[in-house]
């Protein structure tokens, strides 16, 4: 039997997990790097992040595989998916390519390939995919596009709360110690002139969503940010499952993402209870393989591979990839 090979890439916000696997489900290499996500660093730096990582996976030799499929975080818009399916194919990877959102290999790493994801980690981000194939996504260009979640809107609702406490124009929170405390700092304003001054990149504010989970259970302004996000999460799913026609049916809403995997029990009661009101066999489920499981069993399916071969990548990569660890982007 013929043994075809092919590339499947999870390029996030904080590092990059490359896979080399056969048509038989044969694992052949599994590499990681850096960051190649085209929103943070460009698209033709996304393409170089992601050339060594084919380099080290398969040597110099071109074409590496008959097929690749890159599911990049940041690239959220079909004609950007386009722009950087041709910025691949110049690089001689191999004789077909394709490029998804990240969010496909949230969904595929948690189901057989239908069903809805919502992942929650620098962003927040939400698809569905039918029984019949039909696809509904978002723009999640944040602002832009009326979003609200990941760990950049609830770090700056945190630093938000913690200064209006500090000057009396909203409620007394304890996220006025605790927000400053994680920086090492002693005020909501010490840190927000730190920011302003660039002395802390505001990048950093990704880090308070633990610090948000742990001051919910006594503290009402931060379990107002705990609820948002839960509220958010449902909102994407209520939205994708009605345009799927599958709200009231049977499905599991996948949750993927750092910033939903560092939550409590707290977030996820109220992401179930959210779930419940739009139909009572909506269910939520996080996602305990990461992406690259999906974006590797995504390329078996466009490859053709049997039943089997998927059963063994998903063995064996799950096993690599906890070794690596870190599996969580932000």
């Amino acid at each position: 039997m013929t043994t075809t090979r092919a590339i499947a890439v999870d390029g996030g916000n904080s590092k990059t997990d490359l896979v080399l696997v056969s048509s038989h489900g044969e694992l052949l290499a599994l590499v990681r790097g850096p960051a190649s996500s085209p929103h943070h660093i460009g698209l033709a730096g996304s393409m170089d992040v992601i050339d060594e990582l084919v380099t080290d996976a398969a040597g110099s030799d071109r074409p590496a595989a008959a097929l690749a499929h890159l599911f990049l975080a940041g690239v959220d818009l079909p004609v950007e998916e386009r722009e950087a399916e041709a910025a691949a194919a110049g690089r001689g990877w191999t004789a077909r390519v394709a490029v998804s959102n990240d969010t496909f290999a949230v969904l595929r790493a948690g189901t057989e390939g239908w069903g809805v994801a919502v992942t929650c980690g620098a962003g927040i981000n939400c698809v569905g995919v039918g029984p019949s194939g039909k696809i509904v996504r978002f723009p999640a260009l944040g602002e832009l596009t009326g979003d609200w979640g990941g760990g950049r809107d609830v770090g700056f609702g945190a630093l938000a709360a913690a200064a209006r406490s500090e000057d009396g124009r909203g409620p007394k929170t304890t996220l006025e110690r605790a927000v400053p405390a994680h920086f090492g700092l002693s005020s909501p304003l010490e840190l927000a002139e730190e920011i302003h001054r660039s002395r802390i990149p505001d990048r950093r504010l990704l880090e308070l969503a633990p610090v948000v989970f742990a001051e919910a259970g006594h503290d009402a302004e931060a379990a107002k940010l705990v609820q948002r996000l839960a509220a958010e999460i449902v909102a994407l799913a209520r939205a994708a499952l009605e345009r799927l026609d599958l709200d009231g049916e049977p499905v599991e809403v996948l949750l993927g993402g750092g910033v939903v995997r560092s939550g409590d029990g707290r977030l996820l009661a109220a992401i179930e209870a959210g779930l419940q009101e739009i139909g009572p066999e909506v269910r939520a489920r996080l996602v305990e393989s990461p992406p690259i499981v999906g974006a590797a069993l995504r390329v078996l399916d466009e490859i053709g591979a049997p039943p089997d071969a998927h059963a063994r990548l998903r063995r064996e990569l799950d096993a690599e990839a906890a070794k690596l660890g870190g599996n969580d982007d932000e």
